[in-house]
């Protein structure tokens, strides 16, 4: 899918100090030991990323190493461990200084804001909703389910930022939870998946556009935007400012997406910093930390 990906040799000759730090907010770890983590991936399949490119711990750290990422909010492999968090768990309390988690719960469940506090209290600083993707193939109809209004309420009053994977399909019912909660921090996964291949104005994104005037709704740029900016019409010269204008870049953050997307780490970011490289760089320097360390103050620099 990422035929513009930069080659290993372009990416080493990447700059490693664009940014003062990079973090990254969309790594996936999965495990080599199935007896202590055992699968159970939502949809009920285990996603083929997963399945064919697994990263452990060990391998994420070293591969941020060499691209030069210094801290990572860890999300939750939902289409390999569905609401089982052990592994990102386990990963934050062998790393604080470096991870930060992003958990799953059902949220349509009683016990879920208890489940919400277990994990945040152990570590785990954001939340992650999984209605669509690669195992789960329509929108979720749930989205904006009265059932969840406590689990919302739980991440307001805990300060926890909420991940959407979603499909654009779903914004209707999102708006209608960002209207309930307005204080609650939304993070859309690879924003809302967009077509932008039509070009300036961006018709086809004019749902996505819509969420702007919602301000604590932020946007998730990961490969996946930064090959649809380069696809029919679209142009990162005329994507990436207009962006930049309707959101402000405080409300944009990088994600690789590693390892489900194509590519080496350093591949991924190289590609991130290609399409960005029009921008200025106080607007980079934004989409590759600052934001992220908003979301996720644990993730700031100490001292």
């Amino acid at each position: 899918m990422l035929h513009d990906l930069p080659s290993a040799k372009d990416a080493d000759r990447e700059p490693m100090t664009m940014c003062a730090t990079t973090v990254d907010i969309h790594p996936h770890i999965i495990a080599a030991d199935l007896a202590r983590y055992p699968r159970a991936p939502l949809g009920g399949r285990q996603s083929n990323g997963s399945a064919i490119r697994p990263v452990a711990l060990e391998t994420m750290i070293a591969a941020m190493d060499g691209a030069g990422v210094a801290k990572a909010a860890i999300v939750q492999a939902s289409t390999c461990y569905g609401h089982d968090n052990s592994y990102v768990a386990d990963a934050v309390a062998a790393h604080p200084q470096r991870f930060t988690g992003v958990f799953s719960v059902d949220v349509l469940a009683p016990e879920a804001p208890e489940r919400m506090r277990y994990r945040h209290d152990r570590g785990l600083t954001g939340m992650r909703l999984f209605t669509f993707g690669s195992t789960m193939s329509e929108q979720a109809s749930w989205l904006d389910d009265p059932k969840s209004n406590p689990a919302w309420r739980c991440a307001a009053e805990r300060g926890l930022s909420i991940c959407m994977q979603m499909s654009a399909e779903g914004i209707a019912q999102l708006t209608r939870m960002i209207e309930r909660f307005p204080t609650v921090k939304v993070i859309l996964d690879h924003a809302a998946r967009p077509v932008f291949a039509d070009g300036p104005p961006y018709a086809a994104a004019a749902s996505l556009f819509g969420l702007a005037r919602y301000a604590n709704v932020h946007l998730k740029l990961t490969a996946r935007n930064f090959v649809e900016a380069r696809r029919g019409k679209a142009l990162p010269e005329t994507l990436l400012p207009r962006l930049v204008a309707e959101f402000g870049a405080a409300r944009l953050a990088w994600g690789s997406n590693y390892p489900s997307s194509d590519g080496t780490l350093p591949q991924l970011l190289a590609l991130a910093r290609a399409t960005l490289s029009g921008l200025p760089q106080s607007d980079r320097d934004w989409i590759f930390a600052k934001t992220a360390q908003v979301l996720y103050p644990a993730l700031a620099d100490q001292g």
